[in-house]
């Protein structure tokens, strides 16, 4: 049975997020409607990420399995044929090894995501980015960041629903950098738990508002504590941009 390995981009906001729910639209559920449309198999594409309601990805990948060989251009193309007009697209296809697993052969998962601050609303920016009206220091939000790295325990930015075993992680690289009106925030690991990312990047935009220092977002991340976490940022402004195997 061919194993093909998919890389995504898709915009998140018609979406109830990543996973199959009864009833509702989700990014897999709609690709495994594609799948079906064109190959007549009732398969279910499995992804290196839950992506929450509203999250995008540009490089989201998952893996699927089939009974025929298709050809792994040929599957491409009929999944972006299948999926118009939906806010999805199959930026490529490739053969795998059945070992390949899109969520546990996963070795690191990378996610910007960018703020716009400043005093107008968004417009094309709209559910592609937070827009806030308040000017923030991306310095010092990137200097607090510094010491979220390494292995901690991260209850404080762990979703109260997270099914995580363990609230253990070790964040790699978190990022933030100024580029015009957008502030990227970028950060790396190899898994992360539900909300996490938001989570801090809510707690760094109270230190970029000069209400928060660099200390008490470390006394935040000691205190073990979800009470302590800072407002949660909206899901419009993550991207998954990159899963490394």
């Amino acid at each position: 049975m061919p194993r093909y390995k998919l890389t995504i981009e898709y915009d998140g906001t018609p979406f109830v997020g990543w996973q199959l729910q009864d009833g509702q639209m989700s990014v897999q559920g709609r690709i495994a409607l594609a799948v079906e449309a064109f190959s007549g198999e009732p398969a279910i594409p499995r992804g290196a990420g839950r992506t929450d309601a509203g999250v995008h990805a540009t490089g989201q990948v998952a893996h699927l399995d089939l009974e025929k060989d298709w050809g792994a251009p040929r599957v491409r193309d009929a999944l972006n044929a299948q999926l118009r007009p939906d806010p999805i697209s199959v930026l490529s296809c490739e053969r795998v090894a059945d070992s390949f697993d899109a969520r546990f052969s996963a070795t690191a998962r990378h996610y910007i995501y960018r703020i716009v601050d400043r005093r107008a609303p968004l417009a094309l920016e709209r559910n592609r980015a937070w827009g806030v009206f308040k000017p923030l220091d991306a310095k010092a939000m990137h200097e607090a960041a510094q010491s979220l790295l390494g292995h901690h325990n991260f209850t404080t930015f762990r979703s109260s629903e997270c099914q995580a075993a363990s609230p253990e992680k070790t964040l790699d690289r978190l990022d933030v950098s100024r580029h015009g009106e957008i502030i990227r925030v970028e950060t790396s690991a190899r898994s992360f738990l539900h909300n996490q990312v938001r989570s801090m990047v809510g707690s760094l935009k109270c230190v970029g508002e000069g209400r928060w220092t660099a200390d008490d977002l470390e006394r935040a991340l000691e205190a073990r504590d979800r009470s302590a976490c800072g407002p949660v940022a909206p899901a419009c402004g993550l991207y998954l941009v990159k899963v490394d195997y």
